[in-house]
């Protein structure tokens, strides 16, 4: 097995078109297995019967964090490759995807990104796509003089001067559609951690702060593309700031040091 491609899967009405979505674009043929997490419930549409998909339920509901988790537990592929459960794929993505690892253990690589429109199922093209993110820290506009969260920030800068390199080292990502080795997970990552951050966000924050530890990279690939469900559209769970706000902080207090002393520096220089 090439590529384990992990959905965790809450509730949304979008699931089914994104898993046809997977197996229509794949180029790896028998190579490829769809693991779709169900986090705690039984959905009321019709799942895809197809022999490349495996369906895990999970008891209750644990969150996305620890469906992941429970995912690659199960995973088979040489590559892992999460993706949420409303995007869309380009034709050979998963095969463009481990074929630019090359001989490259280390790496987490995520691709160009689109903005899908989910009830047309088509991508959004008058909304610009994203390529280079560079990791910030926000400010918290309800308290003066107090960061708030880290978060990726589109990078037109780099955009411009690195537009003919397809294949690159980029800062951050959303997290929604990301490819790395199993190897890598299971000798760094480990597992997405619950505690302190909570069940849904900064997993992309800890992936790409543990892998830039162990001396990894976050790639970005240009020469395919994914397209995610544009903000404007409904969210399944209605996990607001103050459900959010004791995770950001969490990340900021374990990782805002390692990031003014060692992150900011390499990347931009002692500003």
């Amino acid at each position: 097995m090439k590529l384990s491609c992990i959905i965790p899967s809450y509730k949304d009405q979008y699931l089914i078109p994104t898993i046809k979505s997977v197996l229509e674009s794949s180029e790896l043929g028998d190579q490829l297995e769809v693991i779709v997490v169900l986090d705690g419930y039984w959905p009321s549409w019709e799942l895809v019967e197809d022999p490349k998909v495996r369906y895990l339920h999970l008891g209750e509901n644990r969150g996305m964090r620890e469906a992941i988790n429970a995912g690659v537990c199960m995973a088979r592929g040489e590559f892992i490759m999460r993706s949420d459960e409303h995007c869309m794929f380009a034709p050979g993505f998963d095969k463009c995807m481990v074929e630019a690892f090359g001989d490259n253990r280390n790496w987490i690589m995520t691709a160009r990104r689109y903005f899908l429109n989910p009830k047309t199922w088509t991508v959004m093209d008058e909304v610009p796509y994203v390529d280079y993110e560079k990791l910030a820290i926000r400010a918290d506009d309800e308290i003066p003089g107090c960061d708030l969260k880290f978060e990726g920030q589109r990078w037109r800068t780099r955009d411009k001067r690195r537009r003919k390199i397809w294949l690159d080292e980029t800062m951050a990502m959303q997290g929604s559609v990301w490819v790395m080795p199993k190897s890598w997970w299971e000798q760094v990552i480990v597992s997405l951690q619950t505690e302190g951050y909570g069940p849904l966000y900064q997993d992309s924050t800890e992936m790409i702060f543990k892998t830039w530890q162990a001396g990894g990279k976050l790639m970005l690939n240009k020469k395919t593309w994914f397209a995610h469900k544009h903000w404007t559209f409904t969210r399944t769970h209605q996990y607001g700031r103050p459900q959010a706000y004791p995770g950001w902080q969490y990340a900021l207090s374990v990782w805002k040091d390692y990031y003014m002393q060692e992150i900011r520096p390499r990347w931009f220089g002692h500003e």
